[in-house]
């Protein structure tokens, strides 16, 4: 009985609200910002390591890239989250939110880059051949051609990939930051084990809200660009 009462004072006390909410809010702007990083620099990396350009000026840029996608899949994510925060930006008064938001952005778009890679080397070779026999350049058939085709294989991955990077900020409380789940620790700290349970429970039910959302978005945009192939 005692458990559920505690339940319900996450949502009834001020003070548990407020924290829970602020822990929310921080999740959500982490969560948010490194998707977006990591959706741009994925797609520049796979578009850069996809090139077969010979040009110096394009086999450097291809060899970082690489380099760039073995280290960071290579590596844990707390590492890098510590190596970030206490040695590139080890900057007083740089905001930490940012530091997380890089981080977590810079590991999500390696395995982004990956996702779209093999997204784009799925899509038929003779779709490429048959733009450029229609007079199209390389880019523009990548652009207007390969690309539609490839976002449409690759919707599931990057969703799943997102979801992925919700749930691994909640390692963010290790450089002291305070998200969601440091939230749930502070309104449960010097209390019994069920007034611990609780708060970490109703965080859980935060995270599980979250994902099912995003989870119901990307299915919906899957549908609807799946539906334009049955016309």
């Amino acid at each position: 009985m005692k458990f559920f009462n505690d339940i319900i004072a996450c949502f009834t006390n001020g003070k548990y609200l407020a924290a829970m909410l602020d822990g929310l809010w921080l999740t959500f702007i982490i969560s948010l910002g490194a998707a977006l990083v990591g959706l741009v620099l994925g797609t520049l990396v796979a578009l850069v390591g996809l090139s077969k350009s010979k040009h110096p000026l394009m086999m450097i840029p291809r060899a970082i890239c690489n380099v760039y996608v073995t280290v960071v899949r290579g590596t844990p994510m707390a590492l890098q989250l510590f190596i970030m925060a206490f040695v590139i930006f080890a900057i007083r008064g740089f905001p930490q939110w940012v530091t997380a938001i890089i981080a977590f952005g810079i590991n999500s778009g390696a395995y982004i880059a990956e996702n779209i890679r093999a997204g784009i080397l799925s899509v038929d070779i003779g779709q490429t051949e048959a733009g450029r026999a229609l007079g199209l350049t390389s880019g523009t058939t990548m652009l207007k051609i390969v690309i539609p085709q490839a976002i449409k294989n690759v919707i599931p991955s990057i969703g799943n990939e997102i979801i992925a990077l919700i749930k691994e900020t909640s390692i963010v409380s290790m450089i002291g930051m305070y998200d969601l789940t440091a939230a749930a620790k502070d309104v449960g700290s010097g209390q019994n084990l069920a007034s611990y349970i609780a708060p970490m429970t109703v965080a859980a039910v935060f995270y599980l809200i979250i994902v099912y959302a995003l989870t119901f978005v990307v299915k919906k945009i899957e549908r609807r660009l799946r539906s334009g192939d049955k016309r």
